[in-house]
């Protein structure tokens, strides 16, 4: 974590990675809250891409207006290999030294602030926020956008529930996350699935199978089970499995990937505030002179962490959640 004396004048903000609904919130709340401190406001268009490419934009109060409701990033975004090199690397602090930027704020997940630590060990002034709807971020109890997404996630199953139980059928459906179950297990619990697939604690078929039979014995007339993307058996897996060995359900099974379906969409009011909050304090950080950190929620109070233990830290899925949702599955 570095800190310095207080020379941030002109000050750049960039979404990267895979969107998240609070983005555009966090986008307005930096930039009004610089512009009340007479700072220059940039935004970076398309990410880590629009950073090599020198394609800023000037903020201002007007130009955020009317974003706090939208999914998405006014600022668009991309994921870029070319960031990766040493000479893409070079190329965006030369950007931003041309530009004047003396202050840079990153919304976005794991990869995305791999690339704000790789800037910050330039010599860069970065700020990081933590948003990614996978909630894999070390450093924030709860990453921007993944309330929302599990709220899409929720109302997805609360409606297959409906035809389920009309059909007597089993769903399978398969939830966002990439290597992390937090979606998937969130949206289980809240949704009282009778089983839930996920990479931190994974279930054999057998064990599927068995979990749904047990639930037709004691007399559910359908079952919904929800399985992370990332799991070593996803609903393609367990689909397959299924079809080869019919005998072991007693229902009719149906696969449901909510994709990225979850992404988009109106953020919720968590994100709102949290974006809010998080887009205020990460401009008022690199005006009192903290930067090389990222900025996470624990509750309502912003945690500050260092952008090298972010990144490297593996954020665990708590065993009380685990414990929890298979007391509840029965």
């Amino acid at each position: 974590m570095g800190r310095r004396q207080d020379m941030t004048r002109r000050v750049a903000i960039l979404t990267s990675g895979g969107d998240a609904p609070g983005m555009n919130a966090a986008i307005r709340a930096a930039v009004r809250t610089g512009v009340a401190r007479e700072l220059e406001m940039f935004g970076v268009r398309h990410g880590y891409t629009g950073l090599i490419a020198g394609d800023f934009i000037a903020l201002g109060i007007r130009e955020v207006g009317g974003i706090i409701d939208r999914g998405g990033t006014m600022l668009g975004t991309s994921r870029c290999p070319p960031f990766l090199t040493d000479a893409g690397q070079q190329a965006a602090v030369r950007r931003l030294t041309e530009h004047g930027i003396t202050g840079l704020i990153v919304v976005g997940g794991n990869g995305s602030q791999h690339g704000s630590l790789a800037l910050a060990q330039r010599g860069v002034p970065v700020v990081g926020i933590a948003s990614t709807i996978d909630n894999d971020l070390a450093g924030s109890e709860v990453t921007l956008g993944a309330t929302t997404a599990l709220d899409v996630a929720l109302e997805a199953i609360s409606r297959l529930r409906v035809t389920a139980s009309a059909h007597g059928r089993v769903f399978l459906v398969e939830v966002m996350g990439r290597a992390c179950g937090y979606l998937a297990l969130m949206a289980g619990i809240a949704g009282g699935a009778e089983a839930i697939v996920i990479p931190e604690s994974e279930q054999s078929p057998e064990q599927v199978a068995t979990a749904i039979q047990e639930a037709y014995e004691r007399g559910k007339s359908h079952a919904i089970v929800v399985v992370a993307e990332g799991a070593r058996h996803n609903a393609d897996a367990l689909a397959g499995y299924f079809t080869e060995h019919a005998e072991r359900l007693n229902f009719e099974l149906r696969v449901t990937k909510l994709g990225h379906v979850q992404r988009g969409g109106s953020p919720g009011a968590f994100d709102r505030l949290s974006a809010t909050i998080l887009g205020a304090t990460a401009v008022e950080r690199l005006c009192a002179g903290e930067h090389g950190i990222l900025l996470g929620l624990t509750g309502t109070q912003v945690t500050t962490s260092t952008l090298a233990a972010a990144v490297q830290a593996a954020k665990p899925i708590e065993s009380q959640w685990l414990h929890l949702a298979h007391v509840l599955s029965r």
